[in-house]
């Protein structure tokens, strides 16, 4: 029996598997569609431009939990586009006007790459064997012990049972799709029939080109349609971060029902509205078009009839878990803050974790330890505490050796880095000194199962250092004379937080190959 069936890949769900998967938790995913994601889906065109036709942007000064997550997985993130001459057609006869305002989207950033990088980044978290793609959930039933799970595959029924069972579905589908047994209290059914599916019904284009020759006008790529007869309600600018290749982004004014009449149409009609906007060549472009609303696994009967709507936060039913704290209610709209956003969808993984991790677990068994290697192992995690607590110390005399020798070009990052360089390189000696026992340790995949006995210490230690190195910058009085060092912002720490997953990262892949190394050694 498995301890924790996550249903649904999307943000939420892959969050979730790579926390159990970190903590060594019994749990499988299952996802209805044949790919991961949700309704974060990124397609490239012939240049290799990524087009986000599910959600492309986050707010590093609102969204805490996308920032840190991007810069832990090492991801290159960049500003959205919003400089420029602002466009609106208010006739649809009539000419485009300049809206004066200087920008729409609010330090959004997107990510290189778009942000499927995200959705593989954590894919690559976890293990082969705990993902199920093509299993489509149909049926629950509360066995008292347990949840029994009933799967459509499309040619049989897989029954799965958990003593752990998170729904990271939007709340409708739950609603329409699923059956429970027994019944879900009237008063549930309810509030997931009342909660909207953000964006279900929305249809978001993006057309690519070589380069976006629109700036060179001094047009930004916004623009907004409010006549009757739109097509597209809202343009943007959905270029690379250099603007070659270019790309116009957009999303359909059009509801679903007239979006299918004119199904045959619409590639034309788009192109036709670029044009209005941008010149002739803007009806030229690589058209990326995905209607959420035709999305079965997306879009339910009610979100395909009703107006778009964001779903409220903090809905008190969705806190809790419910059939004796066995069934979790995880989409992105039942979140406490964000509802609907991928910063939602995060912070509902960190509270069900939370919630998952207050009850008994099942974990993975390890490989036994030789007995050497399990004293050798604890003498290294002590000493990798005991230099973890000197970080802070060292990056304040490291912080001031930096200032003393005239470096005023971020002195903080500088400081960070050479104290986290300084840290793994000593512990690399460390390791390469203990006495292990690598006979018959398992490799699978090209790692050795040490390989994460040996990094579970370090385990927070970025986030710790970071915010402690942070701390002291704002109360030295040696540093008030550099503002963005005494109080550096979001986009400075991201820098500095990339660095630090990049040396992280590399540190891992050295005592992978050291351990690896150490027993082909002994082998021979």
């Amino acid at each position: 029996m498995l301890d924790t069936l996550i249903v649904g890949a999307g943000l939420c769900g892959l969050s979730l598997a790579s926390k159990l998967q970190f903590a060594g938790r019994d749990y499988l995913l299952v996802e209805a569609r044949p790919r991961p994601g949700g309704r974060i889906d990124t397609e490239r065109d012939a240049n290799g431009l990524a087009h986000d036709l599910g959600p492309g942007w986050f707010w590093p000064e609102t969204q805490p939990r996308m920032t840190r997550l991007l810069a832990d997985l090492g991801l290159q993130t960049f500003a959205q586009h919003d400089s420029g001459t602002i466009m609106i057609l208010a006739q649809g006869d009539g000419s485009p006007e300049a809206l004066p305002q200087p920008g729409v989207h609010n330090g959004a950033q997107r990510v290189v790459g778009g942000m499927r990088s995200l959705v593989d980044a954590l894919l690559q978290r976890l293990s082969v064997e705990r993902l199920r793609f093509g299993y489509e959930v149909t049926r629950l039933f509360d066995q008292g012990t347990h949840v029994e799970v009933h799967c459509w595959t499309g040619k049989e029924t897989v029954v799965l049972s958990a003593r752990n069972v998170v729904l990271a579905l939007p709340p409708r589908l739950v609603e329409e799709r699923l059956s429970f047994t027994p019944a879900l209290e009237a008063e549930m059914v309810e509030t997931l029939r009342a909660t909207p599916t953000w964006m279900a019904s929305a249809a978001k284009t993006s057309c690519g080109f070589d380069r976006a020759w629109w700036r060179d006008g001094g047009l930004a790529g916004n623009a907004f349609v409010t006549h009757p007869q739109a097509v597209l309600a809202e343009i943007f600018d959905a270029s690379s971060s250099t603007g070659t290749p270019g790309a116009l982004g957009g999303f359909v004014a059009m509801p679903p029902s007239v979006r299918t009449a004119f199904k045959a149409a619409l590639p034309m009609m788009i192109g036709s509205q670029l044009s209005q906007f941008f010149g002739p060549q803007a009806a030229d472009g690589e058209l990326h078009m995905r209607d959420w609303a035709t999305e079965r696994f997306t879009c339910s009967g009610m979100d395909a009839v009703s107006r778009n709507e964001h779903p409220e936060d903090g809905v008190e039913a969705y806190a809790r878990a419910h059939w004796a704290g066995k069934l979790h209610f995880a989409g992105s709209e039942t979140a406490a803050q964000a509802a609907g956003y991928m910063e939602g969808a995060l912070e509902v993984a960190a509270r069900v974790w939370q919630q998952l991790d207050e009850r008994p677990q099942l974990r993975v068994v390890p490989p036994p330890l030789a007995e050497t290697n399990a004293g050798s192992l604890d003498a290294f995690a002590a000493w990798v505490t005991a230099r973890r607590e000197e970080a802070i110390a060292n990056y304040r005399r490291m912080l001031m050796q930096t200032l003393s020798t005239q470096q005023f070009e971020a002195p903080t990052r500088v400081a960070v880095m050479e104290v986290v360089g300084q840290f793994y390189a000593a512990a690399l000696t460390q390791l390469a000194g203990l006495a292990l026992d690598l006979d018959g340790v398992p490799v699978e995949k090209g790692r050795s199962a040490l390989t994460p006995r040996v990094l579970e210490p370090f385990v927070g230690f970025s986030d710790v250092f970071l915010t402690a190195a942070v701390t002291h910058n704002a109360t030295s009085c040696a540093i008030s004379n550099f503002p963005t060092e005494h109080d550096p912002d979001a986009e400075y720490l991201q820098a500095i937080r990339r660095e630090m997953a990049a040396a992280w990262r590399e540190f891992a892949l050295s005592v992978n190959e050291q351990l690896l190394d150490r027993a082909e050694a002994a082998a021979h």
